[in-house]
C-alpha cells in the first residue's frame, strides 16, 4: 500500500516557512535597529565630545585674555606712581590719586578683591592700598598698612624689570585684613614701580577674585556644564563640590588626574588637550586643556575642564532606540501573518535598508531607501530615511555651532574684526616669514582721541556704531593681505607684512590718520574725533612679538601725549 501525503505535510512547510522567514525578518530589523542605535550614539557622543572641547579651549582663551587685561591694567596703574621713591617717600596728592584709580578700578571689575602699592622700602610696608568689603570699597590707611616683603610675590615681582608682570599661584588669601578677599580663591597680579631715577622702588598688586571671574566667564554656558580648575600638580583649584577644592591647604590631597585619568597626559606635559569618556552610564562627558600661567621660565600652567552628564547627551539616541524596538515588534507580528506569502518581497527590501544604514554608519553617505509601499516595510524605510536625515541635520548643526564658537573665540562681536588673539597668530606667523626671508613687517598701534566723550555724550549706542564705522575705514586704508584687528574699547591694530621701506608704513599710518580725522555721520549726527598712532617696524624696533607690540604701544603713547592726531615712529627699546 503506497504512502500518501496529505494537506498537513504542506501546511507544515508554509508554517516552518513562515517562522523561518519572520524570524529571519526580525533579526534583520533587530541589526537594523542596533546598528542604527550605535552609530547615531557614537554619532552625538563624538560630537559632544569635540564641542565640550571647543567650550573649553573658548574658556581657556578667555581666562587668558582676562588675566591679560589684568597685567596691563598693573602696568597702566605703575605708569601712574611717578613721585615713588627710594625709600618710599611718595607725594601726598599722588597717593589720593592712585588710591581714587584704585577705587575705580575696582568699581568696574567686581572679581577684583583688591589693589595696592608696596615699597620696596620699610619691609615692603604697604603705601597705598584699596579693598572690596561685601559691597563696599574701603581706602586702608595709617597703621592698618601692613609690611608685606616676606610674601612671595613681593619679592618676587621686585626681582623683575620694569614693565614686567609676575602672576602668583592661585592659592587661598590667608592675609590677615583682606577684607571680602580672605579666605578666598585669589590670584595675584603684580608688577614693579620704577622710580624718577629707573631703579625698582616699589610694586603694584592686583588680588584677583578667581571664583567670580568664572563664575561671569562662564554664564553662557548651559546649566548642566561643569567646571574644573587644577594647578600644574592637579590639585583642585575649582570643582562643582567646594570641598576638593585647596585640599594641599588643609593638609590633604585632591587630584584631578585621579579622578580623570586622561588629565595626567596635560599634567605632564605630553598633551595639550584630552576628552573623556565615562565608564558607566551615570557618569560625564568630559574635556580639558592646558594652559600656560606666568612666566615661561617657570612653566606653570593650569588645567581647565568641562564635564556634561552622558545622559544629556544618549537622550536622543534612546529615544531612537525605543522608537526603532516598537517598529521591530510591530513589523514582526506583521511578518508571522504574511511571511508566507510576502517572503519574497520582504527579503531584497530587508537586504537594501541593512546595506543602506551600514554604510550611513561607516561612510556617513545618506542612500534615499525606497518609501512608495504601503506596507510595513515601506513604513520602516520612510522611518529610516528620516533618521538618516534627521541625524545628518543634527550633525550639521554641531558642526555649524562648532564653526560659530570658533569664530566668536578669534574675532570682535561688535566689528567683525580679528580680536586679539587671532591678531597675535598672525603676527606670530608674519614675523616667522619675515625672518625667513630676512624682510620687514610693521604693527601700528591705533587709539581713538575723543571717542570716551562722544561715548558719554551721545551713548553707548552711538560709540557701538563710531567703532564699526571705524572698523570699515580702517579696513578701506590697508591691504587685503594686511590684518586690522581691536584689542579692546577704542583701541585697533594694524599689521602690514612684507613692507620694504618705512615710508610705506608711515604712509599707511597717515592714510589711516587722515581717514579717521573725517567727520562721521551717525544717526543723523555728526561726530569728529581723530587718532593717535604709533608705528614699530620689525626688526628694527623689536625682535619678537611681545617686543614690537610694546614698541608700538609706546609710539602711540607719545603721540597721545604730544596732542593726539598724529603718527609717531617709534624710538625702539
Amino acid at each position: 500500500m503506497g504512502r500518501r501525503f496529505g494537506p498537513g505535510l504542506g501546511h507544515g512547510i508554509g508554517v516552518r516557512l513562515a517562522i523561518l522567514l519572520a524570524t529571519f525578518g526580525i533579526v534583520a530589523m533587530g541589526m537594523v535597529g542596533y546598528t542604527s542605535y550605535a552609530s547615531s550614539r557614537a554619532a552625538l557622543l563624538g560630537a559632544t565630545q569635540r564641542d565640550l572641547l571647543t567650550a573649553t579651549q573658548v574658556l581657556g582663551k578667555n581666562f587668558q585674555e582676562r588675566i591679560e587685561e589684568v597685567a596691563a591694567q598693573a602696568l597702566l596703574l605703575a605708569r601712574l606712581t611717578p613721585s615713588l621713591q627710594e625709600g618710599g617717600v611718595m607725594d601726598a596728592n599722588d597717593r589720593t590719586h592712585l588710591a581714587q584709580a584704585f577705587t575705580a578700578l575696582l568699581e568696574v571689575h567686581p572679581d577684583y578683591f583688591q589693589a595696592r602699592l608696596i615699597s620696596a622700602a620699610g619691609h615692603g610696608i604697604e603705601l597705598v592700598r584699596v579693598d572690596r568689603d561685601a559691597t563696599l570699597l574701603l581706602r586702608i590707611d595709617g597703621l592698618h598698612l601692613q609690611e608685606k616683603a616676606h610674601y612671595p610675590y613681593v619679592f618676587n615681582t621686585l626681582k623683575l624689570a620694569r614693565g614686567q608682570v609676575y602672576l602668583s599661584d592661585i592659592t587661598l588669601n590667608r592675609e590677615t585684613g583682606a577684607h571680602a578677599g580672605l579666605d578666598q580663591p585669589t590670584l595675584r597680579v603684580a608688577t614693579p614701580v620704577a622710580g624718577p631715577g629707573g631703579a625698582i622702588v616699589g610694586l603694584i598688586v592686583i588680588n584677583v577674585d578667581l571664583d567670580t571671574m568664572f563664575a561671569r566667564l562662564k554664564k553662557d554656558l548651559p546649566s548642566s556644564h561643569q567646571l574644573y580648575l587644577s594647578n600644574h600638580w592637579g590639585d583642585y583649584l575649582i570643582h562643582p563640590d567646594a570641598a576638593l577644592t585647596f585640599g594641599f591647604d588643609r593638609g590633604r590631597r585632591e587630584l584631578i588626574q585621579n579622578a580623570f585619568g586622561p588629565v595626567a597626559e596635560l599634567i605632564g606635559g605630553r598633551r595639550a588637550s584630552v576628552v573623556t569618556t565615562p565608564d558607566s552610564a551615570d557618569g560625564r562627558v568630559a574635556a580639558f586643556a592646558r594652559l600656560p600661567m606666568g612666566a615661561a621660565a617657570d612653566a606653570h600652567f593650569v588645567v581647565i575642564g568641562l564635564s556634561q552628564p552622558l545622559e544629556i547627551v544618549t537622550r536622543q539616541a534612546r529615544e531612537l532606540g525605543w522608537d526603532t524596538v516598537r517598529m521591530i515588534l510591530l513589523l514582526s507580528v506583521a511578518a508571522v501573518l504574511l511571511a508566507a506569502i510576502v517572503s519574497r518581497a520582504v527579503t531584497e527590501p530587508l537586504r537594501q535598508m541593512a546595506h543602506a544604514v551600514r554604510r550611513f554608519s561607516q561612510e556617513r553617505v545618506v542612500s534615499e531607501l525606497p518609501s512608495d509601499r504601503n506596507d510595513q516595510i515601506g513604513v520602516l524605510a520612510r522611518s529610516l530615511n528620516d533618521m538618516q536625515r534627521t541625524i545628518v541635520a543634527n550633525i550639521g548643526e554641531l558642526d555649524d555651532s562648532r564653526q560659530a564658537l570658533r569664530h566668536l573665540a578669534q574675532h570682535d562681536g561688535l566689528t567683525g574684526l580679528p580680536n586679539r588673539a587671532l591678531f597675535e597668530d598672525r603676527l606670530r606667523q608674519a614675523m616667522v616669514l619675515a625672518r625667513r626671508g630676512n624682510g620687514c613687517i610693521a604693527v601700528l598701534f591705533v587709539d581713538l582721541d575723543g571717542f570716551k566723550q562722544v561715548n558719554d555724550r551721545c551713548g553707548h549706542h552711538t560709540g557701538d556704531l563710531l567703532l564699526a564705522e571705524v572698523a570699515l575705514r580702517i579696513q578701506s586704508c590697508v591691504r587685503a593681505a594686511d590684518t586690522a584687528a581691536r584689542i579692546g574699547g577704542d583701541e585697533f591694530v594694524i599689521l602690514l607684512g612684507a613692507i620694504e621701506l618705512e615710508r610705506d608704513a608711515l604712509a599707511v599710518a597717515g592714510k589711516v590718520r587722515a581717514a579717521l580725522a573725517q567727520p562721521f555721520e551717525l544717526d543723523a549726527n555728526t561726530q569728529q574725533i581723530s587718532a593717535s598712532i604709533g608705528v614699530a617696524l620689525f626688526p628694527r624696533h623689536g625682535d619678537s612679538e611681545h617686543a614690537l607690540a610694546l614698541a608700538a604701544d609706546a609710539a602711540m603713547y607719545r603721540a597721545k601725549a604730544a596732542g593726539g592726531n598724529r603718527v609717531q615712529l617709534s624710538a625702539g627699546f
